[in-house]
């Protein structure tokens, strides 16, 4: 059975395929290969279709955003302060170029990455979704603990106990039989919720713009285990393929469908983009005012210095938000991975999922180690996955047209995304020595 016959039944919600009013991805992406990538115009896309493309672009966005970008950005600008901006700027322009290359060559295709992997490299989907689902489960534990994190600054709870609870309410998410629908619209609400909140925050903490513009571009101090750690979190590992893999669920793939593609990946970009830059402007503004932030939890004591008693409840319900969003992407890309390997994990995806935010909560009660090591931890790892599965979508770009239909690839694109190949791996040969500082 080839990948695009099986995204009907891939589909979270047992229906998505079917549901982006169009014909299915299979059928679609045949026609559109025989035209060399010239397809007619495609059909319409309807609500249902509509609202997978958006649920598609805040799933990228919130797993982007997760307690791990929330946490370093608070822990980083209190060390670099504003010349913590270049290390922003370097993490948007490298999601920009990859982004780009893996909604187009994964959306056109209509293949998960995985199984593209394995068509240019036999066995190497098989490498690729081993590294993604051990750094999904990795950044897992540290997105429960971010939940945990939230629900203490929020309601005052126990850590663990609110760690689990919100495990439990993510679970409640994919065992409903519109899984797909009820992701789609959780992470749009909660994402929007994030947004906001982080921008009035923003606003009162008043940081000194003009000295963020002039580090942006002329940093006094280069940190390259800050740089990779931050790419790791926000691009790194299953991040880099949830929206795209969100796509392919939903049906909407093929030649004929890339201004749809190229249209939600970089709304998708511009959203996160957004948000990175709101929430290192908040933090800013505390240090800028000369707060000192709490070793045990740095942003929450941040989000006080702004605001008092009310913005460790604001600093909870984002850290809340931004973690059970990137409990639910985490969860849904890792076994997207392996859906393709074995009917059975197909036919039973939705509960494989929930085994994995269970064995991510069981692991997270039972370490030792805080949720802010986790954190920081997790954003390492996954910038040592970067290179390669980003190697794999240029060397599709750029060499395999047959996968992609017959569709002309963009050169300039393929390029930008071979250079951001090679600046992943120097980031990623530069982080090796200093992981293993985080455990001192």
């Amino acid at each position: 059975m080839s990948q695009p016959e099986r995204e009907g039944r891939d589909a979270p919600d047992g229906a998505d395929g079917s549901s982006a009013g169009s014909t299915s991805s299979g059928s679609m992406s045949t026609e559109a290969g025989t035209q060399g990538g010239s397809a007619s115009a495609p059909s319409p896309i309807g609500a249902a279709g509509r609202g997978a493309l958006l649920g598609a672009v805040f799933l990228m966005a919130t797993s982007a955003i997760g307690p791990g970008f929330i946490t370093q950005t608070t822990v980083f600008t209190a060390e670099l302060g504003a010349a913590f901006a270049f290390a922003i700027l370097v993490s948007v322009l490298v999601d920009i170029a990859v982004q780009l290359n893996v909604w187009r060559v994964i959306g056109i295709s209509g293949m998960r990455a995985q199984d593209l992997a394995n068509k240019v490299l036999p066995g190497a989907g098989y490498l690729l979704a081993a590294l993604v689902v051990f750094g999904g489960l990795v950044f897992n534990i540290g997105n429960i603990g971010g939940t945990a994190l939230g629900a203490n600054a929020m309601l005052g709870v126990d850590a663990k106990i609110g760690g689990a609870v919100s495990a439990v309410i993510a679970i409640v998410v994919f065992v409903s039989k519109k899984a797909g629908v009820a992701m789609d619209r959780i992470v749009v609400v909660l994402g929007a919720v994030m947004i906001a909140m982080v921008s009035y925050v923003a606003i009162t903490s008043d940081p000194p713009l003009g000295e963020a513009m002039r580090q942006t571009v002329l940093p006094d101090d280069i940190d390259f285990l800050i740089i990779v750690t931050l790419i790791g979190g926000t691009v790194g590992g299953y991040i880099t393929y949830a929206g795209a893999h969100r796509l392919v669920d939903s049906g909407i793939t093929g030649p004929e469908r890339v201004k749809e593609v190229s249209r939600v990946s970089v709304i998708g970009i511009v959203v996160a983009g957004v948000m990175r830059v709101l929430l290192f402007l908040a933090v800013l503004g505390v240090v800028a005012g000369g707060a000192t932030l709490s070793e045990e939890n740095p942003p929450a004591s941040a989000f006080e210095a702004a605001l008092g008693e009310v913005g460790v409840i604001i600093f909870g319900v984002i850290l809340w938000a931004a973690g059970i969003t990137s409990v639910i992407g985490a969860s849904y890309t890792s076994v997207s991975f392996l859906a393709t390997f074995s009917d059975w994990l197909a036919r039973n995806r939705n509960w494989v999922v929930v085994a994995f935010i269970a064995v991510s909560t069981i692991v997270y009660v039972s370490v030792g180690q805080t949720p802010v090591t986790l954190l920081v931890l997790a954003g390492a790892l996954n910038g040592l996955i970067l290179p390669v599965g980003l190697g794999i979508i240029v060397w599709v770009a750029l060499r395999r047209r047959d996968l992609l239909h017959g569709y002309r690839y963009p050169v300039w694109l393929g390029v930008l995304g071979l250079a951001v190949w090679v600046l992943a791996l120097y980031l990623a040969w530069e982080s090796l020595g200093g992981i293993a500082d985080l455990w001192q």
